[in-house]
C-alpha cells in the first residue's frame, strides 16, 4: 500500500498570507464600532461650542405645543413598553429552550437571561424618565 500521499500538505510560501474571512469581517466591525464612538465623541465634545446663548426674555411655550409634547411622551413610551415586551417574551423563549436543549447549562443561560431582561428594561425606564420630564416641564420654557 502507497502512503507517500496521505497526510502531507503542501506548505504555502511565506509571502502569501492566509486570511480568514471571519477575521477580517471581525476587524471591519471592530474598525467601524470605533469610527462610529470617536464621531459620536467628537460631536459630543464640539456641540456645546456651537450652541446659542440663551436669551433673556424667552417667550412661554404655548398650550399647543405642551399638548403635543405630552401626546409624544405617550406615544414614546407605549411604543418603549411594547417592543421591550415582545423583546423580553423573545429572550424568555429562546433561554427556556436552550435550556430545554442542554439542562447542563441551565445556571450560565439563567444568568445572561437575567443580564439581558434588566438591559432591556433599563431602556423601557429610560423612556419612561424622558416622558416624565416631558409631562411635567414645559418644554423651551427657560
Amino acid at each position: 500500500m502507497d502512503t507517500q500521499g496521505l497526510g502531507t500538505r503542501t506548505a504555502r510560501p511565506p509571502s502569501v498570507e492566509s486570511s480568514n474571512p471571519t477575521e477580517e469581517a471581525e476587524i471591519v466591525k471592530t474598525r467601524f464600532a470605533l469610527m462610529l464612538t470617536f464621531v459620536v465623541l467628537v460631536v459630543g465634545i464640539a456641540s456645546p461650542a456651537f450652541a446659542q446663548e440663551p436669551t433673556a426674555a424667552a417667550p412661554p411655550a404655548s398650550v399647543e405645543l405642551v399638548r403635543w409634547s405630552i401626546i409624544t411622551a405617550g406615544f414614546a413610551l407605549a411604543i418603549a413598553a411594547s417592543f421591550g415586551a415582545l423583546s423580553q417574551a423573545k429572550g424568555l423563549s429562546a433561554a427556556v429552550e436552550g435550556i430545554a436543549r442542554n439542562p447542563a447549562a441551565a445556571n450560565d443561560i439563567r444568568g445572561n437571561l437575567i443580564l439581558g431582561l434588566v438591559l432591556i428594561e433599563s431602556l423601557v425606564i429610560y423612556v419612561l424618565l424622558v416622558s416624565l420630564i416631558l409631562f411635567f416641564v414645559k418644554p423651551f420654557n427657560g
